[in-house]
């Protein structure tokens, strides 16, 4: 499978990575947070770590750790207005069931 960008968030991901000195792309991933137990967390990617999985999208590299990948793999991210806010939108086929305030996630594996 692979992480993909909608043409709203690769122009935001590209516009923070031509923006920013140093960086090589989108680093993606998950944290353990939240009433659900995991939050999708994005960053500038300066390096490439050892176990990282990179995608590419028309030019745009998307770096994943070894131990977020299980979660992420095959997650849309999109880019919008959230309220007051503009903000990442995930739309991840591994997340189960999700906090009331959308903040974290569960899947499959954490119900086990």
């Amino acid at each position: 499978m692979a992480i993909s960008l909608t043409p709203v968030a690769f122009q935001r991901v590209q516009r923070f990575v031509n923006e920013t000195p140093g960086a090589l792309g989108l680093r993606f991933g998950v944290t353990r947070t939240g009433c659900s137990g995991w939050g999708h967390v994005t960053d500038i990617a300066r390096e490439r770590k050892d176990g990282d999985t990179v995608f590419e999208q028309d030019g745009i590299r998307i770096y994943v750790d070894a131990d977020s990948l299980a979660l992420v793999d095959g997650t849309r991210i999109d880019f919008g207005k959230q309220g007051l806010s503009e903000v990442f939108m995930f739309d991840n086929p591994n997340a189960t069931a999700e906090c009331g305030c959308g903040e974290s996630f569960t899947t499959q594996a954490d119900l086990a």
